[in-house]
């Protein structure tokens, strides 16, 4: 059988691996595609990529089709989140100013809780806090302020920098920014390069947030659902994959080729595995499902969460959020994942909206084949976010 090329856009993450893992694993090929997986040195990049028709496809940050969706950012095109990726993923760190006065004032560096971690900030940081993150529409920036706005950093004046990915540990080194939050490998690039230390996963602020979409354009999808189905079925198949325990050692391999990631093996499998070296001292501290590929219907792409996204970034950039939450809810596209997963074993949840933030442990909840058992959602403070509500 003849392979189609089909290229798509990706930023060299571990969240990348669906789609890597696609095509080293033979998924994609089992569907007739030879992924060309093009590495962009910037997020701004993937979607520009994706919008003009360089690719038909791309790995990228759950927000940006939102802002795109809500006329922000200045690029317009209609793109479709048909599933989800990843789940959770992200790092928070400090560089070693900080680092060295959270030390002096007593902080332990627990890894796990975020009220703590704040006011430690909050008593050393002084007026001000720089930190970096990949783009200003991403879930990095949306959960930085979140966490902001609900803890003692809501008196500190802080300024949020955009900064690649790859280019993080050397901003953090050169003191372009204070603290970080990034996709891993690249926080635990940090750390390895004595720039820095960790504080907390992006899980301990929502412990089941959208990290990374499958997107396409909204007009592709429609005109091409053959080629659309499968390549959804084959990263669907190697998140599968991924979500083995057995799986993780090869796919860590597999991640720190030049040709994907570039960096140790050792580093990739912290983020599988959620075993973190999280300073120069060699503190090691564990997070249970540190980014999730498959488990709790992780790829479902809920339209509450997309409702969640654009709430936020409504208040933020003065939009009215409820026209926001009823745009986002055309992007998120349940129905296409419900059409195109149908009779793949996908997880098929009953409904495409849930309270976000009301699951506190594993909860059996309908699906269309039987019964989906979903992971805790909980936000740190407790709140739930109800996207039927109007405020």
């Amino acid at each position: 059988m003849k392979l189609v090329s089909f290229p798509v856009a990706y930023m060299p993450l571990v969240d990348a691996a669906p789609l890597i893992v696609a095509q080293e694993m033979g998924f994609a090929a089992a569907e007739g595609l030879d992924l060309d997986l093009i590495a962009a040195p910037s997020w701004s990049s993937v979607r520009d990529m994706l919008a003009f028709g360089r690719v038909d496809a791309a790995h990228l940050l759950s927000p940006v089709p939102i802002a795109m969706g809500l006329g922000l950012g200045g690029v317009t095109t209609r793109l479709s989140a048909v599933s989800v990726l990843s789940v959770n993923g992200n790092i928070i760190g400090v560089g070693l100013e900080l680092e060295s006065r959270l030390r002096a004032h007593g902080y332990g560096f627990d890894f796990a809780d975020p009220v703590a971690a704040a006011a430690a900030l909050a008593a050393v940081a002084g007026d001000r806090i720089t930190f970096g993150a990949p783009f200003p529409f991403s879930m990095h920036a949306e959960l930085l302020r979140y966490w902001f706005s609900r803890t003692a950093l809501k008196d500190i004046r802080i300024d949020i920098r955009t900064v690649p990915p790859p280019l993080m540990a050397e901003a953090l080194a050169e003191g372009d920014v204070d603290a970080f939050s990034v996709g891993e490998p690249w926080g635990s690039v940090a750390v390895d390069r004595g720039a820095g230390a960790l504080i907390l996963p992006g899980k301990a602020i929502w412990s089941f947030s959208p990290e990374k979409v499958l997107a396409v354009r909204t007009v592709w999808a429609e005109t091409e659902p053959l080629l659309l189905r499968r390549l959804m079925q084959a990263v669907w198949r190697a998140g599968r994959w991924l979500a083995q325990p057995d799986s993780r050692t090869t796919a860590a391999e597999i991640l720190a080729r030049p040709a994907w990631l570039g960096v140790p093996a050792e580093l990739i499998d912290r983020a599988l595995s959620g075993r973190f070296t999280i300073s120069g001292r060699a503190e090691q501290r564990e997070t249970p499902g540190f980014v999730e590929f498959h488990r709790g219907a992780a790829n479902f792409p809920w339209r509450s969460q997309a409702r969640w996204i654009a709430d936020r970034m409504a208040r933020t950039n003065g939009l009215d959020p409820q026209d926001a939450q009823q745009a986002a809810g055309g992007v998120f596209r349940s129905d296409l994942y419900r059409q195109h997963m149908r009779g793949t074993g996908a997880e098929l949840p009953g409904a495409s909206e849930k309270l976000e933030g009301s699951i506190p442990h594993q909860t059996a909840v309908p699906s269309q084949q039987g019964r989906l058992i979903l992971e805790p959602d909980l936000f740190f403070d407790g709140t739930v976010f109800d996207p039927s509500a109007r405020k």
